[in-house]
This record gives structure tokens, sequence and C-alpha cells, in this order.
């Protein structure tokens, strides 16, 4: 992208530009120079960009430009839809709205799971612009009365990788049944898989297609690294490289809701401020840990892959994976939450050689490399001194650094890993927990 080139130059509104102003921005990313266009062309959209690309601007903008430009009608329904797959993203998208609107008469309200439905329906008969909205608290409004969509302009389906992973096809066929006919639809993805494609088939007309980066390629600012350690000593490797290291505000993903509150007391007991989030906390307890944790007062937060959509944290340094997660993608999203905006991050992965040896494979594969291997004296196992394992397609070829000294504990675990933690759940559409509970 040409170092010149402004937010100014795409098109955008004054206003609009003295928010981005005001909130640091002085420049596009890639996909907000191809985006914003695009969108401001008033055509519909099929985009792929990695989490922390900036591709929430590459459509909140055009929208706040569209309707600021258009009278609001009297009966003061909403005209655009962003639906995301998570409450935290639909928080986070909803305050970006707020951000880039703040010198616009444009009204932005989210609505999700886990707080007053009540409440929500009471914002609802004040006029609102755009709704940000997860599918299950969407379909309860709309099912109640609540809210019309009949008025909608922009429909936006953010995130549509993972919405299909949380087996949220129905929903969103439901809620699209219920917009109009004549609409700009925008649909964003990590990826542009068959199953995206086939989505789109059906949501999109003519769509202009963006790709900002190679299909399942991580982040290049993040420095990836693993160590080799069994299951029942990764909580004392953690721990030890958090003391020696000085980590703080450190993301740290467990594969359980289970798991991640039992890390969460271990660490906590050890003396590390420690919390978790995932899907069964209360909402408010989930805002209160996510907002501690932004603002850099909780050392490490614990989450599962679905709670961890929509924290974005400027230049977080350190993202580990205690569990390897058995969908070889949630990896990219996960170390993709560091090395966000330009920053640089790093990414380490915890792996039981004996359990996660086929998930560390089909990673390594889907990144088309190998991740570098960590030696902590007294914690990792020897690579060297085990069966070799036909490296990844492309990958490069074993170097000879990886001369790692035994576990001063060398019992290993079976094959099949004790304890719910390390025995790797079914994948299920239902992931965290029931999609319209989340929603």
């Amino acid at each position: 992208m040409q170092s010149d080139l402004t937010f100014a130059a795409l098109g955008l509104a004054e206003p609009l530009l003295r928010a981005l102003t005001d909130a640091g921005y002085t420049e596009p990313t890639p996909i907000q120079a191809k985006g914003i266009p695009a969108v401001l062309g008033g055509g519909d959209l099929l985009a792929a960009a990695q989490t922390g690309t900036g591709k929430t601007a590459s459509f909140a903008l055009p929208i706040l430009q569209r309707l600021m430009e258009a009278p609001r009608a009297r009966n003061g329904r909403p005209r655009a839809l962003i639906l995301t797959p998570t409450r935290e993203l639909a928080a986070q998208v909803d305050a970006s709205v707020r951000s880039y609107g703040e010198h616009v008469a444009v009204r932005s309200l989210a609505i999700y799971g886990g707080v007053s439905l009540f409440g929500q329906s009471k914002a609802l008969r004040r006029p609102v612009d755009i709704i940000v909205a997860t599918p299950g608290r969407l379909l309860d409004h709309l099912s109640q009365g609540t809210l019309k969509l009949s008025d909608i302009e922009v429909f936006v389906l953010d995130e549509a990788d993972r919405m299909l992973d949380m087996g949220f096809i129905h929903d969103i066929k439901k809620i699209m049944a219920k917009l109009p006919a004549q609409r700009q639809n925008l649909l964003f993805s990590a990826t542009f898989s068959p199953e995206i494609r086939a989505l789109a088939e059906g949501l999109l007309h003519n769509p202009a297609s963006i790709e900002v980066a190679p299909r399942n390629t991580t982040a290049e600012r993040v420095d990836q690294s693993l160590c080799l350690v069994p299951q029942n000593a990764k909580r004392d490797l953690l721990i030890h490289l958090i003391r020696e290291r000085q980590w703080f505000q450190v993301l740290v993903f467990s594969r359980t809701k289970h798991g991640a509150d039992r890390l969460a007391d271990q660490l906590s007991r050890a003396g590390i401020p420690a919390e978790a989030l995932h899907g069964n906390k209360a909402q408010n307890a989930r805002t209160r840990t996510l907002d501690a944790f932004k603002r850099a007062r909780l050392q490490v937060l614990v989450a599962t892959d679905i709670a961890a959509r929509g924290i974005d944290v400027d230049q977080l340094p350190m993202v580990v994976n205690f569990e390897l997660p058995n969908v070889p993608e949630d990896y990219v999203h996960r170390i993709g939450r560091t090395g966000r905006a330009g920053a640089e991050g790093s990414a380490l992965s915890l792996v039981d050689p004996d359990a996660e040896g086929k998930q560390l494979r089909a990673i390594e594969r889907l990144i088309n490399r190998r991740i570098e291997r960590v030696v902590v004296d007294g914690f990792t196992v020897d690579e060297a001194a085990r069966p070799a394992q036909r490296p990844p397609r492309d990958a490069q070829a074993p170097g000879q650094r990886h001369s790692h000294r035994h576990n001063k504990n060398p019992a290993r675990q079976s094959e099949r890993p004790q304890g719910r933690d390390g025995n790797p759940p079914r994948r299920s559409r239902n992931g965290a927990g029931n999609p319209r509970a989340r929603g």
C-alpha cells in the first residue's frame, strides 16, 4: 500500500475524517483501502481478511457515510444490520461504530444475549440507524415484535467463517428472510472456504471480491514458537515462563470452559492475577473481566475460542496456546489476537507430543511452515528421541537446533489423556454452548 494514501483520498466525509483523526488513525490499512471505496460504490462485497487487519472500519465508515447523507425515516427503524458471532465482537463493533460516528447524527445499538431483553426492547423504542447483533438475540426480538428489519439498506455478515463453525447457518437464513429484497450485502470472512463461497452465492449479487492476504496465512509480525511438554507439566511451565520472562497482559487459550476456570484459579493461587472468560460467565462479569484485561489491570486472561472472538487489545504482547485447538484454522484466529495494527507480538504453544501431535501436524500443514521448538530446561521433552514424523508438505526441514533435554519427570501420559481438559472434545455445532444462549 502506498504510504501517501489517506482516508480523505478514499472519499470519506469530513465528520468521519475528524473522528479518525481524534482516534489517532493516519492512513488506511489494505482492507480499508480496498473495502471502503467498494462499499461506498453501493454493490455487494465478498472480503477475506485476517483478524486485526482493520476490517471493521472498512464497512463501518462507508455505512455511516451512506446513512448520514440520507435522512432517517420517520418510523425510526434501523437501516443497517451488522451480524456477529459473539457478544464480545458485537460490543466491540458497536463501540467502533460509535467512535467513527462521533460527529454524525447516526445512532447504533448492540443487542446480544446475557443481558436484559426488556432493557434492549426499551432501547429499541427510540429511533436507531444501525443494529449490531448476535443471531440468537436478534431472533428473540424479531419473534417478540420489538424489532423490524423491513427498512434495512445494508446487511453485514461479519466473521462468516466463525458463524458457520458455531452452527448459525439456519439462524442466518431465518434473519435473511426478514430482510427486504433490495439491499447491499457485505460478507467478511477470514478465509474463502468452499462453505463460505456457497453461503456467498445465496447472499451476494455480482459481488466485488477482495482478499488482502493469502488464504490461511498467519500474521507476519507474530513470532511463533512452541514447547513440547507433557500435559501434566504445562501449568508449572506456564507459571515459570510468566515469572521468569515477566510477561504481563497474557492471553491464554484453553479448549474447554472447565479447563479455563481451573487454570485461572491455579494461576491466581500461584500469585499471578488471572481470570477466565467463557460462555458460562454472566455477561456483566465477562464485560468487567475483559475491560480489566484491556486496561492492563489483569495480568492473565484465560479464554475459550468462542469467548475470545472480539477481544481487541492494542499491542497485546503475548498469546499462549495452553492446548492446541482441534480445528487448525482456530490456531490462526488465536495468534491473530497479537501482532495487530502493525505491532509485533508473540505466540507460544504448549504441546503434549503424545496427545496433540496430530493437531500440531495439521496446523503446520495449514500454515505451510514448521513452528520453532523452544527448549526450557527441566520442562520440555526431547523431540529427537521420539519416533520420526513425516514433516508437513513444503515445510522447512528440521534443523540441528533441537537438542531438547528430557523432562525431570519422564513419565509420559497415555495415548488418551486423562481428565476433561486433556481429552479433546468432539467438534460440534454447539461450540462452547448453545448458540442461541450465547447470542
